[in-house]
């Protein structure tokens, strides 16, 4: 399950009120190169101020967000994260989209190509480059076995929540140097933990 929430950094209309077209502006997505018009230029407005608003997707992938503390911590995190450097993307003319995605099945995992939980993406790049894990008590707990969780490593310190820094690193460079960020595999299959974590839920539930 996918719960998007837009997060309003800039003023509805394009010229943030200036020109007073009262055109909306277009959200193009961060990766693409192309920039269009916000749609006041048209000749029938003749406004020409040719203002843009870009995208930043956010997704935020979880297994559970009733007891597992790692989950639990990383979404105030990049709550956290995302308010503090509004304003800045809010000058650079940035919207961000955030999505919390449940993943609550094997279907889900692998339509999402999840590999840990829990996962930050931005753009579809996920923030760290390789997958670390350490057993997670919570979703042991939950599924009645024992499961791992995604540690994250920044700066050469390993964590089981991700810092704010590394967050707000991960932010910048995919609008700056989106190339920085690792590629998704083209090759993927849901890693044994994932496969694990499911089944011993059904287990319980049976």
């Amino acid at each position: 399950m996918t719960n998007k929430i837009k997060l309003n950094l800039s003023e509805d209309n394009c010229c943030e009120g200036n020109c007073g077209c009262g055109e909306q502006k277009t959200l193009k997505p961060l990766m693409e190169d192309s920039r269009e018009d916000c749609g006041c230029a048209k000749e029938d407005k003749g406004c020409g101020c040719g203002h843009t608003i870009n995208q930043l997707v956010i997704d935020f992938l979880f297994l559970d967000l009733t007891q597992c503390l790692r989950c639990q911590n990383t979404e105030s995190t990049l709550e956290t994260s995302l308010e503090e450097i509004k304003a800045v993307l809010q000058s650079a003319d940035y919207e961000v989209i955030l999505n919390k995605i449940h993943i609550n099945s094997l279907e889900e995992a692998i339509k999402y190509e999840f590999e840990s939980s829990p996962t930050i993406r931005v753009n579809g790049k996920d923030v760290i480059s390789k997958t670390l894990e350490s057993s997670c008590q919570e979703c042991g707990d939950l599924c009645g076995g024992e499961v791992d969780c995604r540690d994250w490593e920044f700066q050469g310190v390993r964590y089981t929540e991700p810092p704010k820094a590394m967050i707000m690193n991960a932010i910048f460079k995919a609008i700056y140097v989106p190339e920085s960020l690792p590629e998704r595999s083209n090759n993927y299959s849901v890693p044994n933990n994932i496969i694990h974590f499911f089944d011993q839920i059904k287990n319980k539930n049976n």
